[in-house]
């Protein structure tokens, strides 16, 4: 099972390194979470710079990608390299999820037709002029496809993700360890909350 993480210059920390610290808890056989990118590097809204772990040219063998979200968004819709390997996603065998602006990027790719969103209060406009009914609501999914909004929201991205490729137990478990302690229990209830009506 490899989950990908598309990661673009500008991109905001919480999205993608959130989401990889707790997609990250399951320790099985095969299990593989990357950051994938179209360059060896790419650096964040401030400063902080990784390498890639995939080429955003295997698009088609993740079994999940997750689209962080970030300061060059709009820029990065308007690549056109960029946005016919997005185009290559496939939800009828790929789980598909976006966080904040990186809706605005599956819009772009014909992804979200007639599939409402979430996204962030930035990005909200952006999301609506690509024809988006964007929701206020932290998270969203149908079938394969996810959005969330908020850099927090994050978790509940990733958290739907584990529980449909590995089960609601499992989410629940990595959301346990990541939790705040004193506040665990409510913390696990309330992101179970806000994905469970979509799994």
């Amino acid at each position: 099972m490899h989950i990908a993480i598309l990661t673009f210059d500008g991109f905001n920390e919480l999205d993608s390194l959130i989401a990889l610290g707790i997609l990250n808890r399951i320790k099985a056989p095969g299990w593989r979470v990357s950051l994938a990118a179209p360059s060896a590097t790419v650096t964040s809204m401030n400063g902080v710079q990784l390498y890639r772990q995939a080429e955003l040219d295997e698009i088609e063998a993740f079994d999940a990608v997750l689209v962080g979200s970030g300061i060059k968004t709009r820029e990065i819709a308007q690549d056109t390299a960029v946005m016919q390997t997005l185009a290559r996603l496939d939800p009828t065998r790929q789980l598909i999820g976006a966080q904040c602006s990186g809706t605005l990027l599956l819009a772009k790719a014909g992804l979200l037709a007639d599939i409402p969103g979430c996204t962030d209060l930035t990005s909200k406009p952006w999301v609506q002029e690509a024809g988006i009914e964007v929701l206020e609501q932290p998270f969203f999914a149908r079938g394969n496809l996810a959005t969330a909004g908020g850099c927090l929201a994050s978790i509940y991205l990733a958290a739907w993700a584990l529980a449909r490729l590995v089960g609601r137990d499992a989410a629940a478990e990595a959301l346990h360890y990541v939790a705040p302690v004193g506040e665990k229990e409510a913390y696990v209830e309330r992101a179970l909350g806000n994905i469970g009506p979509y799994l």
